[in-house]
Order: structure tokens, then sequence, then C-alpha cells
């Protein structure tokens, strides 16, 4: 991610897999299951060579003709019994896992998401949201792989290999014992090469998060990009970054493949040792050639096992990186959250009251810059107050405050009375409803964005709400009306139309407290006229805030609170504020004269 975001933590080992101990602590049972068809299978596979042990000692050496035809057909069956089971077992685990797997991840998906999704708007300050995709996309790819199939294939060859190793110490002490100390040469230089992938895998996956952010970025401004004729250069910013993914990710991949060799060559190598060892015995009548044919089944199982945990331990630490960068999304806490123990709101009828009470305010990310300064407003329950000053004066914040997006650096905000910190944030929001002056449609049918202001609404309501914000006649001449998809970010929309839908939306919800933010900058002169009226219908009975640039709209307001460098100036009616030839002043008549 670019400079802005928060160094990320450095890369540790495999044990930060622990992180998806609550995600698994619930399927105990499911994961008993994989273990045990897991072992059975394990298990089976090392029968395996007692099987062939008997089949060449018993049905090939057999002095007796006739019997070894006998003994031959019960030792193929014995094989083929074995092999059934093997089957049978090997299917059931394979089912079992990737279960587990689907399950754990999508659970981590929808934890993570969740987790994001309640965070304040501090937390975007600092995080893109190609980050937070990338992490809910590839990294829970990566977790999967390793639930669901590379885990159950470590844990079955490290079964199968410290089996295999063990018959052979049984059958073959002396010489095992070489070869294991040959193996444990073999493991020291592959711990160090393993801290090495673990980090450049790590990098690998913070680059493709570089990616992820800046195709998101891109693709929700492409008209922008398009209008600017910046198309080139953002493919080119785009391909800078991807190569860049693609270097570390080769990287990773060659330590990672010198590793996988150095460890299969050594351990192959040293169990060739053995295996000449053993040949060495059959020559001197030491051992049956069945003995020596079982034990190079187990060396073939042994060195196969060591193989594919070289895999799969590339595997898990590709994992465990994934895991910290959702571990780390997930420890991530807002500082937004509702009360321990909260006060309840008072019903209301008329509208709500607020208050500010001497308010200090700095965004997170510019701590030297005031805001707001000591900033008092009180607001009278049906009261229609407009906030004007120049751009930068605070008057969105006002509006952050009342949602309590961000908490206060210093005083008090209130609403019915009520500090806003000791109410809960559902019982806060849910008196409030806002339209924004970038009108925000989901991609669904026109229906379901208006329903989204009151999710259990009726459609009756739902139109309702739409004749009130005059856009029931162009709903209704789209080509499916209200069932129309409307398209990402509401693209088969005029900007007039997504903010009469926003409107709408805020109608449904029917709250006491109403902030419009330019709520109608976006239309053209009738439908602003249209929905003008219809904003005056619905102000009544109830509390607004309105913030205008255009001072033709506010100008029957009930007070007029003039905002400037984060502080009030000027309070008063339109007449009384022209009178004062102060700032509302100059900027109405910068306006009118144009």
């Amino acid at each position: 991610m670019p400079d802005a975001t928060p160094a990320r933590a450095a890369p540790r080992n495999v044990r930060s897999l622990s992180g998806l101990g609550p995600f698994l602590r619930p399927y105990r049972f499911h994961i008993a299951l994989a273990v045990l068809f897991l072992v059975l299978a394990a298990v089976t596979t090392l029968v395996l060579p007692l099987a062939l042990k008997s089949l060449i000692d018993q049905g090939l050496v057999s002095a007796d003709p006739g019997e070894r035809v006998m003994a031959l057909r019960e030792h193929f069956f014995a094989l083929f019994a074995v092999g059934a089971a093997l089957g049978i077992f090997s299917a059931a685990r394979f089912y079992a896992v990737t279960w587990l797997g689907e399950r754990v991840t999508a659970d981590l998906r929808n934890a993570v998401y969740a987790h994001v999704v309640k965070q304040s708007p501090e937390f975007f300050e600092t995080t893109q949201t190609g980050e937070v995709l990338s992490r809910l996309t590839t990294d829970t790819t990566l977790v999967q792989t390793v639930v669901g199939s590379s885990l159950s294939m470590g844990l079955r060859n490290a079964v199968m290999g410290l089996g295999a190793l063990l018959m052979l110490v049984i059958t073959n002490p002396y010489v095992m014992s070489q070869v294991l100390g040959i193996l444990v040469l073999v493991v020291l230089p592959s711990l160090y090469a393993g801290r090495r992938v673990r980090k450049l895998s790590r990098a690998s996956q913070d680059r493709v998060a570089d990616s992820a952010a800046i195709a998101a970025e891109v693709l929700n401004a492409v008209p922008v990009v398009q209008s600017y004729t910046q198309e080139a250069r953002e493919a080119q910013r785009f391909d800078h970054s991807t190569e860049s993914a693609f270097r570390t990710a080769i990287k990773r991949t060659r330590v990672r493949s010198l590793l996988v060799a150095f460890i299969i060559s050594a351990t192959f190598g040293a169990l060739l040792w053995g295996l000449y060892q053993g040949t060495q015995a059959v020559m001197r009548g030491a051992i049956t050639p069945g003995h020596l044919g079982q034990t190079v089944v187990y060396v073939i199982i042994l060195v196969s096992s060591v193989a594919v945990l070289s895999e799969v331990y590339g595997d898990m630490l590709r994992a465990a990186g994934a895991t910290e960068r959702l571990m780390e999304l997930l420890a991530a806490s807002s500082p937004i959250q509702s009360p321990p123990k909260p006060t309840a709101l008072p019903p209301t009828a008329a509208g709500s009251s607020v208050e500010l009470r001497d308010v200090s305010f700095h965004y997170p990310s510019r701590p030297t810059q005031a805001a707001l300064a000591q900033v008092s407003l009180s607001v009278k329950p049906g009261e229609t107050v407009a906030l004007v000053g120049p751009s930068g004066a605070g008057k969105s914040t006002v509006f952050q405050l009342l949602l309590r997006f961000y908490d206060t650096s210093q005083g008090e905000v209130r609403i019915d009375g009520v500090p806003v910190r000791e109410i809960t944030l559902d019982v806060l929001r849910q008196r409030i409803g806002i339209v924004p002056q970038d009108s925000v449609i989901f991609s669904a049918n026109a229906m379901e964005n208006i329903r989204y202001g009151k999710p259990e609404a009726s459609d009756e309501e739902v139109m309702a709400a739409a004749r009130a914000a005059f856009a029931d006649d162009f709903i209704r001449a789209l080509p499916e009306g209200y069932n129309t998809f409307l398209g990402e970010r509401g693209v088969r929309l005029s900007g007039g139309q997504r903010q009469r839908i926003s409107i709408a939306r805020a109608m449904l919800k029917n709250p006491p407290l109403l902030l419009l933010d330019e709520a109608t900058s976006a239309l053209d002169a009738e439908s602003e006229r249209m929905v003008q009226a219809a904003l005056e219908s619905a102000m009544q009975g109830r509390t607004t805030l309105v913030i205008a640039h255009r001072l033709a709209t506010i100008q029957r307001a009930d007070r007029i609170v003039v905002m400037e460098h984060g502080h009030i100036v000027e309070t008063g009616t339109h007449a009384s504020l022209i009178a004062s030839n102060g700032l509302y002043a100059r900027l109405a008549a910068l306006q009118f004269q144009q």
C-alpha cells in the first residue's frame, strides 16, 4: 500500500496460523472426523508394505509350487482389500477436510467483512478499500488452501512418514540410525531457508494488495480517468505494481524451489544409503527378499512424504502471512463504540433537539488543523437551521459529529438532551436521516434502493416515499419500473434522478432529525423546484439541518448559521444577515450578481 497506510507488522512464522483457532473451534467434531479418516488412510498405506512382504516371501518364494498358486491368490486379495480400504478412507478424508476448509473460510470472510463495516471513518482514512478487498479474497483463498487441503496432506504425510521411519528403524536399526543422523543435518539449513520464504511470502501478498488497491481506486473513477485521457498512465501504473508483485513472487518461488530441491535430494541420498545397506544384508542372507521389498516401499513412502511436507510447509508459510494480515484487520478496534450502559432517548413527536457545547474537533489525519474550534449551537425541536460558509468551514464536520462517526476532541454533542456518547450507535442513527451531496446508489433495483432507508417497509410505503420525492414518474418510466436494476453506483440514472432516490430513501426512514447536505445540488431548475417543495413538506414536524452553498435554497430557514475556519461567525435570518453586511452578505452578493 502507499505511504499513507500504517506500517505492516513484521512477518512471524507458522505459529501465526494459531489465529485461526477461534474459527476452527466450533467444528471440533468435523475436525475429529477428518483426523480419524486421515489416520486410517495413513495406517492403511503403512500396512501395504507388510502385505507386499508376505506376498514375496510366502507367495513368490514359497518352496511348494502347489501352495504357491493358492498363496498368491490370497495375498493379492489381501492387497486389493488394503487398496479398497485406502480408497474409502482417502475419499472420506478429502470430503471432511474440504468441507472444513470451505466452512472456515466462509466464516473468516464473514467475520472480517462484518468487522470492517463497523469501523469508523478514521479507519478508512488510512486503509484503502483495495487493501481490504485483497485480504477478503486473496488472503482467505490462501487460508482455504491450507485448511482444506495442505494441512490435511501435511498431517497425513507426517503420519505416514513417521510410521515408515519407525518401521525402518525397527527392521533396520543400525542402518536407519545413520540415515537419521544425516536427516538432522538436512533440517537445519531448511529452517533457515524457510524463514526467508516466509518473509518473501508476506511481501508478495502485500504487493498483490497494492495492485488491488490501485485497481479499486481507478475502477471507481473511470469517467474521470477517461475524461482526462489518463487510461494509458493508469494502465502503466497498474503494470508497474503487478511487475513488482511478479518480481517478489519470483524471488519467493526461487528460494522455495531451491529449498524443495535440497530437501528432496538430501533426503533421497540418505535413504538410498540405507537401501544400499539393505541389499548388502540380503546378499549376506541376513534378511529375506520380502524384507528388502518391504524396506523399499517404506523408503518410497518416507521420501514422498518428505517431498510433500516440504511443499506443504511452503503453503503454510504463505498462509501464515495471509493469516497475519487477516488478524490485523480483526484486531483493528474502532474508537467509536456503543457505551456499555447506554442512556435511553426520550420520545419525541415534533423533531429532535440538537446541541453543541463548546465543541472542538481535529480529524485524526490532520491533528494540527482544527476542523471545529469552540463551536456552540442549539437547535430546537422542529426548527430548520441552515449551515452556510465557504468550503472547509466545518459544516460537514457538524454532521459527522451528530452521527458520531467521530468523537469530539473537546466539548459535547447532545441529541434530545442526551450526550451522543451515552447513546447506542443504532439508536442514535435511527433518529437521524441524511441526504448526502454525493448520492449513493447500490447495485440493486429502484425498489430496494429506496427500501434501504427502512428494510421492513412495504412496496406501497416505498412508492409513497418516491412520489413525495418526485421520483415516482421517472422510476415508472424505466424498462421494468421499480424492479429495474440501476447499475453499479446508479450509472443508469442521471445525477438528479440519483439524488431524488436518495431523498426518497431518507423520507421513507421518517426520522425526527433530517440532515440535508446540498440535497438539491445535482438537480436542474425544474427538478430542484419539485424536490424543494417535497423537502419543505418533509421538514414539517421534524428538525432539519441544511448545508447549502446555493443560498437561494435556504432563504426561508428559521435560522442561518454562518461558519468560517471552524468557527460560527454569524447567526440570523436571511434578511438580518444581509443587513449586517458580513460574510453572508458578501457570499450572497457574489451568487445573486452571478
